[in-house]
């Protein structure tokens, strides 16, 4: 006879994505007055990836209570989407990044 399917009783707890990559960037301390030009395709670039379910946020980061940002962080599905993104994304060719590092983030803990 046929065994039931192992792991039926999980909750969607372990359905979770455990691993994700974290893009983080450092941006030039004149951002504001630079990105101008290239700002629409940065969030294009990041709209694409969302809607293919590879980027699932992103945005600028900085010191509490800030009025520039320092740099922005961006949170991938897997690697590669996360490379394909500092490739494509007008910020780097045009020097508004002046760094970036691509980290792996396991997800222990989320709320359900």
């Amino acid at each position: 006879g046929s065994r039931p399917m192992a792991g039926r009783h999980f909750t969607s707890s372990t359905a979770l994505r455990e691993t994700q990559y974290l893009l983080r960037y450092d941006y030039i301390p004149d951002v504001l007055e630079k990105r101008g030009p290239y700002r629409e395709g940065h969030l294009g670039v990041a709209k694409d990836l969302i809607a293919e379910g590879k980027c699932l946020s992103g945005g600028p980061t900085g010191e509490v209570g800030m009025e520039v940002p320092t740099g922005a962080l961006f949170v991938f599905t897997d690697e590669e989407s996360a490379k394909l993104f500092v490739e494509k994304d007008p910020y780097v060719s045009a020097g508004i990044v002046t760094g970036h590092s691509i980290e792996e983030w396991n997800v222990v803990v989320q709320k359900e």
